[in-house]
Parts: structure tokens; sequence; C-alpha cells
């Protein structure tokens, strides 16, 4: 590779038109400067200058890499300039991933106090299944990884589970189908139609097994991987749903349901999972803390 520190000397000797005047431009000794040439000559294995009387002119190789330094010293220049003017508040940027199985509102709840910094960030979101995610974790393309659950047992993956918070479940439903419900809560909910969580969802089993200890038998009408779908499912009036309560207000006022009821008995948790035992990312610290004065 070229020494650029030899092809700057050569550059300024054929713009200053000598060795000598170089050496004033330069203060270096016009000896150091033709010795420097002399190696930037080798290395490419032609010679740059040649004398005519007392003065150096430039071959025609000399010239072609004049050409091209005067571009390359060009560029530097403008590099220098723009690094100068930008900015000195750069954004931080914050890569995190959110497993799929984790509701929109929840994550943007969760999420938001990173923009709230007093240091400008730049969130770049990416939502997968939490292997995949994790599996990025692993390799430093994600800071962070929001997921309803900690590191699963079977993955090996050296990283860190940093408890966010849970909540409670409510169930929703259309004022119709709320009228419709025969009785009080929970009873009400023996034969109704119902809209789940899938089974990738932790949830899933965690209610199923409350409505066992309940002796409560609903009709479940659809499985959904993806909560935003079961909620508009919901909307329509398919069936009752159910979200977490940290978030059951937005819900209704978004979605237009009501409440049928609420449980504690049943929770949802969240997770952040970082390859750090202890936070330092100044996003991942503002989200943990404001995620565990928010949720229970």
């Amino acid at each position: 590779m070229i020494n650029y520190k030899h092809l700057h000397y050569f550059w300024v000797v054929a713009k200053r038109g000598g060795v000598t005047r170089a050496s004033e431009t330069l203060h270096i000794t016009p000896q150091t400067i033709s010795g420097q040439i002399s190696l930037l000559e080798d290395k490419l294995g032609e010679a740059l200058f040649q004398k005519v009387g007392r003065n150096l002119e430039l071959t025609e190789v000399g010239r072609v890499v004049l050409s091209y330094a005067d571009e390359i010293f060009s560029l530097g220049g403008e590099l220098e300039e723009v690094v100068h003017n930008m900015p000195s508040a750069r954004p931080i940027t914050f890569k995190v991933g959110i497993a799929d199985v984790v509701p929109k509102t929840i994550s943007y709840r969760l999420l938001s106090p990173a923009l709230e910094l007093a240091e400008p960030v730049r969130i770049v979101c990416r939502e997968n299944s939490l292997d995949l995610l994790l599996a990025d974790l692993a390799l430093h393309k994600i800071d962070m990884v929001i997921a309803d659950g900690p590191i699963p047992s079977g993955v090996k993956i050296r990283g860190f589970n940093h408890a966010l918070g849970q909540s409670g479940v409510t169930f929703l439903a259309t004022e119709a189908l709320v009228s419709a419900l025969q009785g009080t809560f929970p009873q009400n909910l023996d034969g109704a139609p119902l809209l789940l969580p899938s089974d990738t969802n932790l949830v899933q089993s965690r209610l199923l097994n409350w409505f066992d200890s309940q002796h409560i038998h609903p009709l479940v009408v659809g499985e959904f991987d993806d909560s935003a779908l079961m909620k508009v499912f919901g909307q329509a009036g398919k069936g009752v749903f159910v979200a977490p309560t940290a978030i059951a207000d937005e819900i209704c006022k978004q979605y237009a349901v009501q409440t049928v009821g609420s449980i504690d008995e049943v929770s949802e948790e969240f997770f952040a999972i970082s390859l750090e035992r202890r936070i330092t990312h100044p996003a991942v610290v503002a989200i943990t803390e404001a995620a565990r004065a928010w949720l229970n």
C-alpha cells in the first residue's frame, strides 16, 4: 500500500514547483523530502520527476500520479470540513428486538422513555420470534430484546434477564357482546366465545389453567400469534379477548370495546434481555427504570 505521507510530499513538490519551495511549505529539510519521494518512486517502480536543466518536471507517470493525488487530497479536505461541520450532538443508535408476541402498545410504552433522554437517540426496532432475536443479540446485531419471558432454558446464549414488571389481564369485548353475557364476572365467560393468544405466548397456558381452576369453559373461537389481529377480531364482535390490564384503558378507546372483568391471578410478564449483567446503555437504563415504575 502507498504511504500517503510520501504521496503528500510528492504532491506539494509538484504544486510548489520544486523541493526547496516545498520544504518551506512543509517546514521539512529538502533532503528529507527528496528521500521520501525516492521511497515513493521505489514503491511505484517508476520515476515521478526528471531534471530539465536546473528544474524538476513531472514524468508521464508523475502526471498520472499527480491527478490521483489531487483527487485524494481534495477528498481529504472535504472530509475534514464535513466532520468539523457535523452537529456536536449526534444521536445514539439504539437497536432493539421486540418479540412478536409482545403487544404493540406495550412495546411503545416501554420504548418511549428512550426518546425522552437529554441526548438524542435513534431507535431501530426489529420484530421477530424470540429465538431469532436472541441469535441477533448474541451476534451483537441488536442491543436488547424485549420479551414476555426470560431466556428459555433450552437456548444456549450467555445473556441476562432484567425483569421489567408484570401486569394482570383484562377481558374485553364489544358492548353488544358484553350485554349478551349471562351472569357476573368471571362466571359469565362460561360458554362465551373467546379469542386467545396462540401457544407461542406464555399467557395462553396460564389462562387455560385459570379457567380450569374456576370451572369455567369458554368456547375458544380463535388463536392468534399477532395480538393486534386478535384485537381487530374482538372489535368486530367475534369474541372476548384479553390484554394486559396496564393498557386496557387505551385499548378500550382505540378499539371501541368495554371491560368484561380483570384478574390478577394470571399475569403477563415483560423482560429486557441483554448481554450485560449490569445495564450501561442509557436507553436501556431509561426503559428499565420507567417500566418498573409503570408495571407492577
